[in-house]
């Protein structure tokens, strides 16, 4: 890997954590304003799946998908869905901010789940990481729960199903192009999720009962879609020109971006617990990090060096 081409990643990087905030204040905007949670996420995929053909055409990229594939694509459409569905319920009454920081407890879930599922070896250092990180959460978590309710746990949700969703997308990544990847993602998201729009039109149910946008909520619902595709474009992109140990610790700039904006568009700002939390979270992710680091080294070395299982 050469020092250009890792320059590239790291700066595609930080676009992502730049740009996918844009897309939660989108979906904040639109939630606010009325438009039903449900609807939100209908507009993601709508959007991201329109996006992302002429791309996948434009690179000649296969399209054709055999049974393994598609129920692979399905699952990991599955997944995202409900993630989304899941964080856009929390920032309609929670900050973004907030919200997020939540989320980046995924990583504790992902080690945990990598161990359950692939057998990864996962040390005491690590698994104490985890606990430390979650406790993180906790401080984020209680102060929202005071003045949201339950709602606030709903980034919790989201952090548990993007862990299984990367956990799905590590295990076809080896066979299938990221971005052929994100598009089959979209439809077959889609796909799964008209049917459950058509069924609540008409409903009454507050989060899924759709309506017609109006306005400047047009141009919200678009944003999701198009920052969502956007961002995970840089991202795929950063992931093919440095490696993920260089590119995993510039994600919690994200949070910064994810302060700001908050501030300047709907005037939240973290309070003393959360910003206690945030730190909690950072710290034990980036510990996590780097005893993954480790491990990989001593993998790629050899048994002379120190066992996986110690760290």
């Amino acid at each position: 890997m050469t020092r250009d081409t890792t320059l590239q990643g790291v700066i595609l990087m930080i676009a992502f954590c730049v740009i996918a905030p844009l897309l939660d204040v989108g979906a904040k905007l639109a939630a606010e304003n009325g438009v039903p949670v449900g609807q939100v996420t209908t507009a993601r995929f709508v959007v991201q799946a329109a996006l992302m053909l002429p791309v996948v055409l434009l690179m000649r990229l296969p399209m054709a998908l055999d049974g393994k594939a598609l129920g692979y694509t399905t699952l990991r459409a599955a997944l995202l869905l409900v993630s989304t569905y899941a964080f856009v319920s929390g920032i309609q009454v929670m900050p973004i901010a907030d919200a997020l920081a939540i989320v980046f407890v995924e990583p504790f879930f992902l080690l945990i789940l990598g161990r359950l599922i692939f057998g990864d070896q996962v040390g005491p250092r690590r698994i104490a990481a985890c606990v430390v990180g979650f406790a993180g959460a906790l401080l984020v978590i209680q102060p929202s729960l005071a003045a949201f309710g339950l709602v606030a746990l709903w980034p919790l949700a989201t952090a548990v199903l993007f862990a299984l969703y990367m956990l799905v997308t590590r295990s076809i990544s080896s066979w299938m192009h990221p971005v052929t990847m994100q598009f089959h993602t979209s439809w077959t998201g889609l796909l799964l999720w008209l049917p459950v729009m058509v069924l609540a039109d008409g409903s009454g149910i507050p989060s899924l009962d759709p309506i017609w946008p109006e306005g400047w909520n047009w141009l919200w619902l678009f944003m999701v879609g198009f920052w969502a595709a956007v961002s995970h474009m840089c991202m795929t992109y950063a992931l093919k020109f440095a490696p993920s140990a260089t590119l995993a610790p510039l994600h919690y700039f994200e949070i910064v971006t994810a302060v700001i904006l908050g501030y300047l568009i709907f005037d939240d700002f973290p309070n003393a617990m959360t910003w206690a939390g945030i730190a909690v979270i950072v710290s034990s992710g980036l510990y996590i990090i780097h005893r993954e680091r480790l491990a990989a080294r001593a993998k790629r070395a050899g048994p002379v060096t120190v066992l996986p299982e110690a760290l």
